[in-house]
């Protein structure tokens, strides 16, 4: 299957499916704003490792992978050929973009480190998990979460070690 390829999906049910992910992407990447509040300003008066990004590195890797996971979950969803067919993989990944709109929250809004801590450790598991699943059903899909499980085991160890000096 092609990057783009619709797999026999006719596009008036693959366009709207790819807005569906879109949009439910769009719905954690807006709650982790909404409660990130001043996360800049917060995020800056924390005790942080030498190794921490700047806080504006935040939003364009977000937005990058937020894009990522939306295709991911479209692509999945055509190889499947409908949601029923994925309803497993389709429900884990459920449950991390779950997990990943708790975490900014967690973190930045109820200033809950350990609990956010909780919450990262269970979707570095999740996606662990979302990437075999997606992997088994199309390989693109499963490469493509590569990146966002990279990204979220690296917000992890930044995580600990903000518990850490803090």
């Amino acid at each position: 299957m092609g990057v783009l390829d619709l797999r026999g999906v006719p596009a008036r049910r693959a366009v709207p499916a790819a807005v569906g992910f879109v949009l439910a992407v769009t719905a954690v990447a807006a709650a982790g704003s909404l409660s990130a509040g001043s996360a800049a300003q917060s995020y800056a008066t924390l005790v942080q490792p030498a190794w921490a990004p700047p806080s504006w590195l935040f939003g364009p890797v977000w937005s990058l992978l937020y894009a990522l996971i939306a295709f991911a979950g479209w692509r999945v969803w055509l190889a499947a050929g409908s949601i029923g067919n994925a309803r497993t993989e389709l429900s884990v990944y459920l449950v991390g973009l779950i997990l990943n709109a708790l975490w900014t929250p967690l973190f930045f809004a109820l200033g809950l480190p350990v609990a956010a801590m909780v919450d990262i450790l269970a979707l570095d598991l999740v996606i662990i998990v979302t990437a075999v699943l997606f992997w088994r059903r199309d390989r693109v899909a499963g490469w493509v979460f590569l990146p966002y499980l990279a990204w979220t085991l690296f917000a992890t160890a930044l995580n600990g070690a903000i518990i850490a000096l803090n």
